[in-house]
């Protein structure tokens, strides 16, 4: 599953970033239809992926029953009898005392309850062994880390189902009403209900940037951040919010992320009777970090005929030793407006959707130059270009700022999040926790105890021999002559 995640990561998801996708299939023509067929551009939404989702979930309570079923049978289960030689055993220990057997083993018992062990006495003859075990919670913890990862498996395939994505993108001094139409692009879960939407609103009253100037990260964002003013329902009193990454507006269970923004050129259009046909910033698409942006202005109500307009804007608009223009820096320090006029029929009005960053050519002809070539509208601030035959002029007012923001509801987002916290738990437990066995033999022999102390860790990285050692120390009686048989560690 985490492999099958990577390409949402590498690849812009139309979900998070259309803006992004759009860029990618300009850049990549020929590659965008195969990334569209496979779902490349929607990987979490995708068959395949949804897929292997339903197979890693399947696989868990596959996993979890059985082993569930072990557990249980090993919690009621009494610590196992001794080896026969416990000798064999790496941490071992030997020696003699004039206790009793049963007093002996009474302190065995004490002594290794005492330490929060599982006790079994078995008693065959004159021997007696005491047999311990710890460690239980080893397993519990392993088997609490595979219930977590289905908790949130499940609690992420809820939020889901009754949750909502969506994106949208607002030029400064604009509003935003949380209602569907407002939505660049919504995609809800299988049973989320839209009249379920906050009724909020916000005004995007200003959006600030700040660029790193100088140094190897010249051209770095430092800050950037919007300002807001919000109403959580009709009739509340607006507030000022400020919207930062990392930082979003949280109302009635929405949350709204900053994720991107960029430069709205405002143009004015006058169609060929003189009249106003279009004015007001239109949103255009950073290309690179430079913040070249390409962007396109439909003038369907232009008269005598329909006019469109593409091109980039460049935020510091230089020309290469080649002749090329680029943009020296990402903030505006000398906007430039490079346009293509197309005239003719823009396909609006035929009532198919069109993409607001797509111009239709298929029935729009360029404006030319005298000579027969496309005709070329390189604007600076406040300069207005003709465009010819009649059809009026455009005029570059200057540039807003937009930004781009995810709005999402998840309910019920504390499953996964307590799903996550007890994986974690249940992974140290199963890393920390070590099962070990011990056991202490008492024999009577000639008149003497002797007491055979083992243990046997079930993990490695443990050190039983400390164990035994520690066990050995608590059973002699103080100031009693011990004859020890034998000690290896």
């Amino acid at each position: 599953l985490a492999v099958a995640a990577v390409p949402g990561s590498l690849i812009p998801q139309e979900r998070v970033d259309p803006a992004a996708v759009f860029a990618f299939r300009e850049r990549h023509p020929d590659l965008a239809p195969v990334f569209d067929r496979i779902g490349m551009f929607s990987v979490y939404s995708s068959v395949w992926f949804s897929a292997i989702y339903l197979l890693v979930m399947v696989s868990l309570v596959g996993c979890i029953i059985p082993r569930l079923r072990v557990y249980l049978r090993a919690l009621s289960a009494r610590p196992p009898q001794a080896p026969r030689n416990l000798a064999r055993l790496s941490a071992y220990d030997s020696w003699q005392t004039t206790q009793p057997v049963a007093a002996a083993a009474d302190g065995a018992v004490q002594l290794l309850r005492d330490q929060r062990r599982r006790v079994e006495v078995y008693r065959s003859g004159d021997e007696v062994v005491v047999s311990a075990e710890k460690g239980y919670l080893r397993e519990a913890g392993n088997l609490l880390f595979h219930l977590a990862l289905l908790v949130v498996l499940v609690g992420v395939a809820v939020t889901s189902l009754y949750g909502f994505k969506g994106g949208a993108s607002v030029v400064a001094g604009d509003g935003f009403s949380n209602t569907l139409i407002q939505y660049d692009e919504f995609t809800p879960g299988a049973r989320f209900d839209p009249s379920s939407l906050a009724p909020f609103r916000f005004t995007v009253k200003d959006f600030d940037v700040s660029w790193q100037r100088s140094g190897p990260g010249a051209g770095t964002p430092i800050a950037f951040d919007a300002n807001l003013e919000v109403t959580d329902s009709p009739g509340s009193s607006p507030y000022d919010f400020d919207l930062r990454v990392n930082s979003p507006l949280s109302v009635g269970g929405t949350s709204v992320f900053l994720v991107g923004h960029g430069y709205a050129p405002d143009v004015t259009v006058h169609d060929g009777s003189g009249d106003v046909a279009y004015s007001g910033p239109v949103i255009f698409l950073p290309q690179d970090s430079s913040f070249v942006s390409f962007g396109v202005v439909k003038v369907p109500d232009a008269a005598p005929t329909q006019l469109g307009f593409e091109g980039y804007f460049f935020p510091t608009a230089a020309v290469s030793p080649q002749g090329q223009p680029y943009s020296a820096f990402p903030d505006a320090d000398h906007p430039v407006l490079s346009l293509i006029a197309y005239r003719g029929d823009l396909g609006m009005d035929a009532g198919a959707p069109q993409s607001v960053y797509v111009l239709d050519k298929d029935n729009l002809r360029k404006f030319t130059t005298p000579g027969g070539n496309p005709k070329a509208l390189l604007l600076q601030e406040g300069e207005t270009a003709e465009l010819g035959r009649g059809a009026g002029s455009i005029t570059f007012n200057g540039y807003s700022r937009w930004v781009k923001l995810q709005i999402n509801e998840s309910p019920g987002k504390v499953v996964p999040l307590v799903g996550v916290l007890l994986a974690i738990m249940g992974l140290l437990g199963s890393l920390f926790i070590r099962p070990r066995r011990t056991w202490v033999r008492f024999r009577s022999v000639g008149g003497r105890t002797v007491v055979e102390a083992a243990a046997l860790d079930r993990t490695s990285g443990g050190d039983p021999a400390a164990h035994v050692a520690q066990v050995a120390s608590a059973l002699r009686p103080a100031g009693q002559q011990v004859d020890i048989l034998e000690a290896r560690r």
